[in-house]
C-alpha cells in the first residue's frame, strides 16, 4: 500500500472506517481503508494508487441501494461525497457525482428549472442515480441526462459521453456503467441534466407532495434503501403491492422488518446486522417464488466480503 499511503499527506485516507455510518441501512462491517477525496483530481489520484497497489476499490456515493457485509470490505473505499459542485448553465445543471440528488433538485427549483423534481427526498448522490438510472413517479434519470463525465476503467481518463446512442444504452434500472455494459467500471464524475424552464413555486409545490408521499409510505420512518426490489412489468402489477397481497408487510427476521407501511421497503428497526437484512431479502423473495411463481430481482447491491 506505499502508492495509498503517500496520498495520505493531501486526501484523507482512514483504517477500518465502520460502513454502517456511510449507508443509508446504517449497517456494514470496516472498511480496510476509506477515504474522501475532494476533488476530481484526488479520485483519480486515488485510483491509480489502488491499481498500483492492486488494491480492490468500491466508490459510494450517499450509500443507498448497497447492502455492506458485517464483515466489512477489503481494500479501498471512496466516498464521493466530497465531489458535489453544481452549476446552472440556462436550462443546463451541471452537478459532481457525489451531490445528494435531491440537493441537485433543489438547486434546479431555485433557478427555476422543472425535471428533476421526480427524484426530490430520494436518498443517494447523483453519481448513483446515474449508475442505477433511478426512476420514480413515472420518470428516469435518463429522461433528463444530457451528458456523463466520468474515468474510464482502463486509461482512468476522463471521458464524456452523450448523445442518442449513448443514452439508447439505459433501459428501466439499467445504465451502460453497470457490468456488461459498454462504459462498465467507469467512474462517474458528472452529470449534466437537460430541463426545462419552469416557476419555481409550481415546482416545489411538486416536489412538496413528493415528499408527502414518501413518507406516507415508510420512506423515512427508519434507516432503509428505499424500494428493495424492481418492478416488473409482466408481474401486472408493482412489487409492493405483490409483497402486500402476500402479507408480508410487518414481516420481521432479527432487527430487519418488511416496512409496516409498504411491501417493498426493508428498514432497521435500530439493531439490525446486514446478515439480518439480506436474509429478510432472500426470505421474501423466497415467499413471491413459491406463493406467485415469480423472480423479484433485488435493487440493492451487495458489497463487501459476504
Amino acid at each position: 500500500m506505499d502508492k495509498i499511503k503517500e496520498l495520505r499527506k493531501k486526501i484523507n485516507i482512514r483504517e477500518n472506517e465502520p460502513m454502517s455510518l456511510h449507508t443509508s441501512f446504517k449497517t456494514g462491517g470496516p472498511a480496510r481503508l476509506f477515504a474522501e477525496p475532494q476533488y476530481r483530481a484526488q479520485l483519480a489520484e486515488l485510483l491509480e494508487a489502488a491499481r498500483q497497489d492492486k488494491l480492490p476499490v468500491l466508490i459510494v456515493g450517499g450509500g443507498a441501494n448497497i447492502l455492506a457485509a458485517d464483515t466489512g470490505i477489503s481494500g479501498l473505499v471512496i466516498a464521493a461525497g466530497g465531489l458535489r459542485r453544481c452549476v446552472v448553465e440556462g436550462s443546463f445543471l451541471r452537478a459532481e457525482a457525489g451531490l445528494p440528488v435531491s440537493d441537485a433538485a433543489g438547486i434546479a427549483a431555485d433557478s427555476c428549472l422543472a425535471g428533476l423534481d421526480f427524484i426530490h427526498a430520494m436518498p443517494g448522490s447523483v453519481g448513483g442515480a446515474v449508475w442505477m438510472n433511478a426512476r420514480c413517479y413515472g420518470f428516469s434519470v435518463c429522461d433528463v441526462l444530457e451528458e456523463v463525465s466520468f474515468l474510464a476503467a482502463d486509461t482512468l481518463r476522463e471521458e464524456k459521453r452523450g448523445g442518442e446512442a449513448f443514452l439508447a444504452e439505459f433501459s428501466y434500472k439499467k445504465s451502460p456503467f453497470q457490468p456488461g455494459g459498454p462504459c462498465a467500471g467507469g467512474i462517474i464524475t458528472e452529470a449534466v441534466f437537460r430541463l426545462r424552464p419552469g416557476d419555481s413555486r409550481e415546482i416545489r409545490e411538486n416536489m412538496r407532495r413528493i415528499e408527502e408521499d414518501r413518507k406516507a409510505k415508510g420512506h423515512f420512518l427508519a434507516p432503509s434503501a428505499g424500494s428493495v426490489f424492481k418492478n416488473n412489468r409482466a408481474f401486472g402489477k408493482p412489487t409492493g403491492q405483490i409483497l402486500d397481497e402476500l402479507g408480508l408487510r410487518g414481516l420481521r427476521l432479527g432487527g430487519a422488518q418488511v416496512s409496516p407501511l409498504h411491501g417493498n421497503i426493508i428498514i432497521n428497526t435500530g439493531n439490525a446486522s446486514s446478515a439480518d437484512i439480506r436474509g429478510l431479502i432472500e426470505l421474501v423473495a423466497r415467499r413471491a417464488k413459491e406463493e406467485r411463481g415469480i423472480e423479484l430481482e433485488p435493487e440493492i447491491v451487495f458489497v463487501g466480503d459476504w
